[in-house]
């Protein structure tokens, strides 16, 4: 079963986080994420951009409505995710746990993939 790991932090306070600190939490970032598809977890992942770099599209009056910025305002941001394949809820949980952003104030939503649409249902 595939698991979305949705890493949230508040941008401010990442900001105040001494850049060596924050350096060495991407330093561990990397070899959980080294370690992670070492044991054949992981399928994907990526870092997120701020939220200034953020563009929301809203429908208004049946008409897109494109809006600089996120889509809601929050105390913590998306700031990341990661894709990963787990036997059950309980593994995706004690891979989660392991993600170095949790000890300095991070967040980690662990929600399971319904069954993936493929290029032919997607269409539809």
């Amino acid at each position: 079963m595939q698991y979305l790991l949705m890493c949230c932090f508040d941008e401010k306070q990442w900001e105040r986080i001494p850049e060596s600190q924050r350096d060495g939490i991407m330093q561990e970032y990397g070899e959980w994420v080294q370690s992670t598809t070492k044991a054949g977890h992981y399928c994907a992942g990526a870092k997120l951009k701020s939220t200034s770099s953020a563009t929301t599209i809203r429908a208004k009056n049946g008409k897109p409505a494109i809006i600089d910025g996120p889509f809601a305002e929050t105390k913590e941001q998306l700031g990341g995710y990661h894709l990963i394949e787990c036997k059950d809820l309980d593994e995706a949980i004690s891979i989660a746990n392991r993600i170095p952003t949790l000890r300095v104030g991070g967040t980690i939503e662990v929600r399971p993939l319904e069954q993936a649409l493929g290029h032919d249902q997607a269409a539809a």
